[in-house]
Order: C-alpha cells, then structure tokens, then sequence
C-alpha cells in the first residue's frame, strides 16, 4: 500500500502534487487545508483520509476528526493536526499517546517537515511539513511512503518548491 502524505495546504493545493501521488493508494492529510474545495479535490483524485486544523473552519470541522486511529497491512497510525513529536508531544495528547502509542504518528501544525523516531514509545513520527504558501516555512513539502508487511518503507521527502512560487 502506497501513501501520500501533506499537511497546512491553507487553502492552496499545488497541482505537482497530483503527479507526486499518481500511484498512491490512499492520501492522508494532517490538518489546516483551508478551503473545503482543497478536501473534495483530493477525494475526487484518490481515497483520502483527513483531520481538521487549528485553521479550518466549521465547514471542514463537521466532515472531518479531530484525530483518526486507523490501521493499514497491519500497522497502527494516529494522526492529528496539533500532535507535537518525540520527547514534545502536545499537552492534551500527551497521556494518551503514551498509554496507547501508535506505529506510527502524523502530524502537522509546525510546518517543519521531521521524520522521527520515538525510542520510548517504539513508534515513527511524519510531520510532512507545509504544502500551502501560508507560513514561515520556506520550501513546501510533502511525503510518500509505502506500507509493507507491517513496515514503513520506501520514504520520500516531496518538495514541491519555494512557499512563494505558484
């Protein structure tokens, strides 16, 4: 199974990620999309998978989870907008995250693209970074990756180009 993944789109959705994606399974986004028209896009291209951010209005807020828990070739995936990384996870996740912790953890919010390990918790962390041209961010990014035999495989860093190009 082929994922793709990006976060704080804020309303902009570059069209070079269509290309990116072309032979994913499945396309997550971890928050702050911005424009509900940005959702149906996306849903239209691939099946999507989707949390609302701190950003997104009631519009997106009563389609879409705070938080998603779901499985995928036997691997356990949180992903959440606001979720903090290893070592510094938010506040009102925290507890959680270390009483039930997941394979793997998306997040977004930080609009800093991270892939990480958590030692303690034995789990991945993918923050994809920011795909829109809102923020303090200077590249927009995006990642892909594969899951097999209940591994995280075969990881791409997508760069999409400067926040201010169009």
């Amino acid at each position: 199974m082929k994922i793709g993944v990006l976060s704080d789109t804020h309303g902009y959705l570059d069209k070079k990620i269509f290309g990116f994606f072309k032979d994913c399974d499945e396309i997550w986004h971890a928050g702050d999309i911005g424009d509900f028209e940005i959702y149906r896009q996306l849903r239209d291209f691939k099946p999507i998978v989707a949390v609302y951010g701190n950003i997104d209005g009631s519009d997106i807020r009563i389609q879409l989870k705070e938080h998603e828990r779901l499985e995928r070739s036997g691997v356990d995936i949180w992903m959440t907008h606001i979720g903090g990384y290893p070592g510094y996870y938010e506040r009102k996740i925290k507890d959680h995250i270390i009483a039930d912790p997941p394979d793997l953890f998306i997040s977004g919010h930080s609009h800093i693209l991270k892939v990480l390990r958590d030692p303690d918790l034995r789990l991945l962390h993918i923050n994809p970074g920011a795909a829109g041209k809102h923020g303090l961010h200077k590249v927009r990014t995006a990642v892909r990756f594969a899951i097999k035999e209940r591994k995280i495989t075969d990881l791409d860093i997508i760069e999409l180009g400067y926040r201010s190009a169009v």
